[in-house]
């Protein structure tokens, strides 16, 4: 049975191909403001006995293509009890939202929380925050990780981080230690939340923002104790939106 799952987020779009349960396939692709030409140029060349679509774009998708739908909380932990079996609780950063999940020693989603209401703490924010220190987002990470003291940043909301930053810069504060402070932020924002949940062993980071080596160490510093980030940590939930056909757990239907 060959299966294709689709996470249509806010930043990226991505896909995964299950063959009988095996990941044959998977691709990452930026977002647009035609999220479903995205999803048609993943899909091009690939037929598929069912099509799963997860993440803020799945309702879009399966109201103009043929497809199931499945929540962006259950598909993330499939996905990630998938490649970690001992995962016990998960931290999931995207481009515009932050999720906390536990999982319970049945594989079941037990308690979680989800940021989603701004961008504060997430993918966005930092990608703002680095074009406002006028760094790349690898110089961003490097600094925040090579910088030895940190400036505190005591705004969280975007648009006011970014005037907070910007008038810091023109008080000649060092950018770098700029670069330490909201990389903090977010590490401090994140592990509050983990933090309202039960954790379990093991903790995995997972989304785009899992890319980010500053936020890894920082996590893993805080925690005093190892976050576990998979190899591919951006495509998860799409592989938890395709393994809920070969596991049971069905999907949706559309509408």
């Amino acid at each position: 049975m060959r299966v294709i799952g689709l996470d249509i987020g806010s930043r990226t779009i991505k896909r995964v191909i299950l063959e009988d349960g095996e990941l044959v396939d998977h691709r990452v692709l930026p977002g647009t403001h035609d999220p479903l030409a995205v999803c048609d140029e993943l899909l091009a060349g690939h037929e598929a006995d069912r099509v799963v679509a997860t993440g803020y774009g799945r309702r879009l998708f399966a109201e103009h293509r043929e497809a199931d739908v499945i929540t962006e909380i259950r598909a993330v932990a499939l996905g990630v009890r998938h490649v970690h079996p001992t995962a016990g609780s998960l931290l999931d950063i995207g481009g515009q939202d932050t999720k906390v999940i536990s999982i319970r020693s049945d594989g079941q989603v037990g308690k979680f929380e989800m940021n989603d209401r701004c961008a504060a703490g997430t993918g966005r924010f930092l990608e703002v925050m680095a074009t406002a220190l006028s760094y790349t987002m690898e110089e961003f990470v490097r600094a925040g990780l090579e910088a030895p003291r940190a400036q505190a940043i005591n705004a969280m909301c975007t648009v006011f981080a970014e005037s907070e930053v910007i008038s810091a810069t023109a008080r000649g504060v060092d950018r770098a230690a700029m670069a330490r402070g909201l990389h903090e932020a977010v590490t401090r924002r994140a592990l509050a939340m983990l933090r309202r949940l039960e954790l379990r062993e093991d903790i995995v980071f997972c989304g785009g923002g899992a890319l980010n080596g500053c936020l890894r160490r920082f996590l893993s510093e805080e925690l005093g104790r190892e976050v576990h980030v998979p190899s591919q940590p951006q495509i998860l939930a799409a592989l938890g939106a395709a393994l809920s056909v070969t596991r049971g757990v069905e999907p949706a239907a559309a509408g």
